[in-house]
C-alpha cells in the first residue's frame, strides 16, 4: 500500500496516510497565543478540522482521539468545548489523559486516527 506523507518535515509529518487510514500527530496550539483550555481547545480542533480536509476526511470519519491535559482539573472546560465541535452522529472512540506536555504554555494536545 502506498504512503502519503502530509507536510512532512525534518522530525515528523503533520499526517501520514496509509491506505484509507489517517494518522494525524498531536496538535497543538499555537505558542504565542497563550490561552485558556477552552481557547486552545477551540483552536487544536480547528486545525484537525483543515488537516482532516487536506486529507480527503472530515470529523465524521475520526476513529479515535487521545486528549493530553496538562492538569486534568481542566476536563470539564476542555469538554465543553469539545461537546460542541464534536460530529453528534459519528463520536469517536477517545481518551483524556494528564499529562506533562512539550511546553508551559501548552494546556492542550490532540492526536487522532481517522478514515477516509
Amino acid at each position: 500500500m502506498t504512503i502519503t506523507r502530509i507536510d512532512p518535515g525534518p522530525r515528523m509529518s503533520d499526517a501520514v496516510i496509509h491506505g484509507d487510514t489517517i494518522y494525524c500527530a498531536g496538535q497543538v496550539a499555537g505558542a504565542a497565543k497563550g490561552g485558556s483550555v477552552a481557547e486552545q481547545t477551540a483552536d487544536i480542533l480547528a486545525q484537525i478540522d483543515a488537516l482532516l480536509a487536506k486529507c480527503g476526511s472530515s470529523k465524521a470519519n475520526i476513529l479515535t482521539a487521545t486528549i493530553y491535559l496538562a492538569n486534568i482539573s481542566t476536563f470539564a472546560e476542555m469538554n465543553g468545548v469539545w461537546d460542541a465541535w464534536v460530529d453528534k452522529a459519528n463520536p469517536p472512540a477517545r481518551a483524556t489523559v494528564e499529562a506533562r506536555l512539550a511546553a508551559p504554555a501548552y494546556t492542550v494536545e490532540i492526536s487522532i486516527i481517522a478514515a477516509r
